[in-house]
């Protein structure tokens, strides 16, 4: 069976007794909304949804849900979770379709160190967002944003204005942001601060000193 097909069953109500009983059956209460369409009450294997829970892109993954004779198609949008077990206690299901355009959070991978000159020069990749915020359709957001290394020199920058997303996709914010910067090392950032108070130092001490031709002070 594909990791993207969740079997669920149905409950027959909502409600905190409910939702209680389902957990001690070993199972974790869930609801399927949206879509102009009454919610639909299930319950899931937690030890299924669990793992799947825990996985990196939970909530951007598009999953099947099978009830019965019945599949939908969603989104995770909320994991609740025990605030001292931290087992999972319930799982909002966003019902979705190829018109459905979402907002989420997709994380940032990065290629290409090799051919930065920088990094080859002792810099450090400093990343600043580790994911984004997007809108994108339900049904084709992007596993990542992969961002190209090469070229970037110490104290270069990515931006958001200059990154090329996938077909479909806007970036949430409009202002243009900083993603990652090649940092100076220590070593780097030392040397820099020594040449320039260098290069301060003459013209300071021209201005110290007095002007030809004047008075000395009283």
């Amino acid at each position: 069976m594909s990791q993207n097909v969740i079997t669920a069953e149905l409950r027959d109500r909502a409600g905190k007794g409910t939702a209680r009983a389902t957990r001690r059956a070993g199972k974790v209460p869930a609801v399927i909304y949206g879509g102009k369409k009454e919610p639909v009450m299930i319950s899931l294997d937690s030890k299924e949804i669990e793992t799947l829970s825990r996985k990196a892109g939970f909530t951007t993954k598009l999953f099947e849900v099978k009830v019965g004779k019945d599949a939908y198609h969603v989104l995770a949008r909320d994991a609740q979770r025990h605030p001292v077990s931290e087992a999972l206690e319930h799982v909002d299901f966003l019902r979705v379709d190829p018109k459905t355009r979402i907002r989420v959070a997709v994380p940032v991978k990065f290629t290409g160190s090799e051919k930065s000159p920088g990094i080859k020069r002792g810099g450090v990749l400093n990343i600043v967002m580790h994911s984004i915020e997007l809108t994108a359709a339900a049904t084709s957001i992007p596993a990542a944003i992969t961002l190209d290394l090469a070229g970037l020199e110490i104290n270069d920058g990515i931006h958001s204005s200059t990154i090329k997303l996938p077909d479909g996709c806007q970036l949430v914010s409009k202002d243009d942001f900083t993603i990652a910067t090649i940092a100076a090392p220590s070593a780097i950032r030392s040397e820099l601060k020594e040449k320039a108070a260098a290069a301060a130092a003459p013209a300071a001490e021209a201005a110290a000193a007095p002007a030809a031709g004047a008075a000395p002070a009283a």
